[in-house]
């Protein structure tokens, strides 16, 4: 097809014709006849004399209102014309970013905009705004990455760095980065729109994927947590909320607001892209000192000095190495059938006005458990945080399942539901005293806080415990939420058996127990001896038959009630001879010598408190052989007081 300006040249060559001129025929789609004003304003033509429009042109005036609309949007086509003028008349000029705006504005369907790419001759601007594949680069050395430059919004260049990296990710990290680039498509589309209202360049998103690889769950050893990998000060100074309930950190979408917030004011303050991505990696202050100390805001240069952390000198490549990679993965030798491409991120919110167990919160939207929390993996326990009407917590659904969820959940009776205490852990706790206090399972506590063991309880945790709703802290496991939640712990191989548990606050190792040591002072027996667990200072008095006022004297407590921590050593001076144990000292340090002679025959009764577990851990033998010897089935069914043989038959 001729070219434009060839076009207009022989139209304005051709002879005006005599007489009547020919009949005009019916202009293309989506074009009209100019009027004649019109026509006048893109000649040049003077207006007819008087200003005054001759009849045959004077429209009418309900034609004028209803053609206003047409005529604005004709207009902006005329001045996309005009836009295009200059780049027609002149083959050797390149359409400017302003045109090349213009024209897709224009839209893909438009015929004026197919006709201005004929004549500008512009077959990359006919499809959509797609680049067109790269070949394959072979060599990295001599790759000149400014020819894809206007691919990406972030500054790009090759460096030697950079080149290692996209090595690393083509060699032996080849693995890894086919799970960010899969798991890219689950969380790009959610973040970079993000970014883009934050004013950051939408490819800032490599910089996720470098941290964590895009995943919600990723902690680091400098206790940085989510996708973004913020630690836990920084989180709160930009609105991430941390508490015993949640860690916003690990919100995709929450955290990539406060990431675009810190990296705005990064950029804000250091000035450049690179040197905001290393401020991100090592803080913006020993970034600041660097540029102020060696006059440079270079961050190549910056890199080759000393002060920053090779961490933080391959921050920038690494970031520019993914970012390369990510768009053109099979210029860089990836298949697309590498990468299994994870579903959007998509839902529906739900409010609730009160914890909710996520076991309930499934079944009434009708999907998994593991659903729910994908979907909400700021959640750090079994079940959403308190809420009230007046602060609803946002619960995301997978997308529509919040009409299902809405419906389902209030038909649920209370039985259905479970309600939540939190119990902080005491010294002396286990699993099943605390089970018992609230009227719930073992199982369901251990499940619900996530613990791998009832043996992990520590001093001062808080555990989130469900009760079954109207029940006072009785009831049973029967039936409803709570039998329920058993059932599935126990099928997930969660079991909870009292005599494997250890109290809380129990040192790890062997400790003294019982009279562990005897020694003569000024002619008095003095014997050292190790608290046990259930011993109380009646009990320790009642052994040695001494007094309480004397215990707690010889042992300074001045407290009324005092506690005795298992393993403390008290002071007793007993009347007579006390029986003793044989000890050894190691180091000042007393514990108790095991006599294996002397094992034969051993028998121990029961005494309130005591589990088999303690008396396991004193005479130094297994829960295990102590049930096999005194032909114990049940744990449960010991009665204090039960004389227990502590060897085999």
């Amino acid at each position: 097809m001729p070219p434009l300006p060839l076009l207009l040249l022989a139209l304005a060559s051709l002879p005006a014709s005599e007489g009547a001129p020919p009949p005009m025929p019916p202009p293309p789609p989506g074009m009209r006849v100019l009027a004649a004003d019109e026509k006048r304003l893109l000649t040049g033509e003077a207006p007819p004399a008087g200003g005054e429009p001759t009849a045959a042109e004077e429209p009418a005036p309900e034609e004028e209102e209803a053609t206003s609309e047409e005529v604005e949007a004709e207009s902006a086509e005329l001045e996309e014309m005009r836009a295009l003028e200059g780049a027609a008349l002149d083959p050797q000029a390149r359409p400017n970013a302003e045109v090349m705006q213009s024209l897709r504005r224009l839209g893909l369907a438009n015929p004026l905009r197919m006709r201005m790419l004929d004549a500008l001759d512009e077959p990359t601007f006919r499809e959509d705004d797609t680049p067109a594949e790269l070949p394959l680069i072979t060599d990295l050395a001599n790759f000149d990455v400014a020819q894809i430059q206007d691919r990406y919004d972030i500054p790009v260049e090759m460096q030697p760095l950079v080149a290692q990296y996209i090595q690393f990710f083509q060699g032996p990290g080849r693995r890894w980065f086919r799970k960010w680039m899969s798991r890219g498509a689950r969380y790009m589309p959610v973040m970079q729109p993000i970014l883009e209202q934050y004013g950051l360049p939408k490819d800032t998103v490599y910089l996720a994927m470098i941290e964590s690889g895009f995943s919600a769950n990723a902690y680091s050893w400098a206790h940085a947590a989510g996708p973004w990998q913020f630690i836990s000060s920084t989180g709160k100074q930009y609105g991430l909320k941390q508490d015993f309930w949640v860690d916003e950190r690990r919100d995709p979408i929450k955290a990539t607001r406060a990431a675009a917030s810190y990296l705005k004011d990064l950029k804000r303050e250091l000035g450049h892209w690179y040197l905001a991505w290393a401020g991100y990696n090592t803080g913006s202050g020993r970034v600041r000192r660097m540029v102020e100390r060696h006059g440079t805001s270079d961050f190549w240069v910056l890199s080759e000095e000393r002060g920053l952390a090779k961490e933080t000198k391959h921050y920038v490549p690494k970031l520019i190495a993914a970012a390369l990679v990510a768009k053109n993965p099979s210029a860089f030798g990836f298949a697309e059938e590498e990468f299994e491409p994870e579903p959007v991120l998509e839902f529906d919110e739900v409010e609730l006005t009160d914890a909710a167990d996520l076991d309930v919160v499934a079944r009434a939207a009708g999907v998994s458990v593991k659903l729910v929390q994908d979907l909400n993996p700021e959640l750090r326990r079994w079940c959403t945080p308190p809420a009230s009407t007046k602060n609803p917590y946002q619960l995301r659904v997978p997308r529509g399942a919040g009409t299902t969820f809405a419906e389902n959940y209030k038909k649920m009776a209370p039985a259905e539901r479970l309600a939540f205490r939190v119990h902080k852990v005491k010294r002396g706790d286990t699993l099943s005293q605390i089970a018992e206090k609230y009227g719930t399972a073992s199982e369901a506590v251990l499940q619900m806080n996530q613990l791998k063991s009832a043996r992990t309880l520590k001093l001062g945790q808080e555990l989130v415990i469900p009760v079954p709703t109207g029940k006072g802290g009785g009831g049973g496991t029967t039936g409803g939420a709570l039998a329920s939640k058993v059932a599935q712990a126990r099928r997930s191989g969660v079991v909870v058996r009292p005599e494997d548990e250890v109290p809380a606050g129990a040192p790890k190792g062997p400790v003294a127990a019982g009279p562990v040591k005897t020694e003569k002072l000024n002619g008095r027996t003095r014997v050292t001896y190790g608290v046990q667990s259930g011993d109380s200072l009646w009990v320790v008095a009642t052994k040695f038959n001494v007094s309480v006022d004397d215990l707690k004297k010889w042992n300074n407590l001045t407290r009324r009630n005092p506690t005795l921590q298992v393993g403390s050593l008290l002071y007793v001076w007993p009347e007579g001879n006390a029986a003793t144990a044989q000890v050894q000292e190691r180091s000042g340090t007393v514990v108790a010598k095991t006599v294996a002679a002397k094992a034969a025959g051993r028998t121990h009764a029961l005494a309130e408190g005591e589990t088999l577990w303690s008396v396991a851990q004193r005479y130094g033998v297994s829960v295990e052989d102590i049930m096999r010897w005194n032909n114990i089935k049940d744990h449960r069914t010991i009665p204090t007081g039960k004389l227990l043989n502590l060897s085999a038959p």
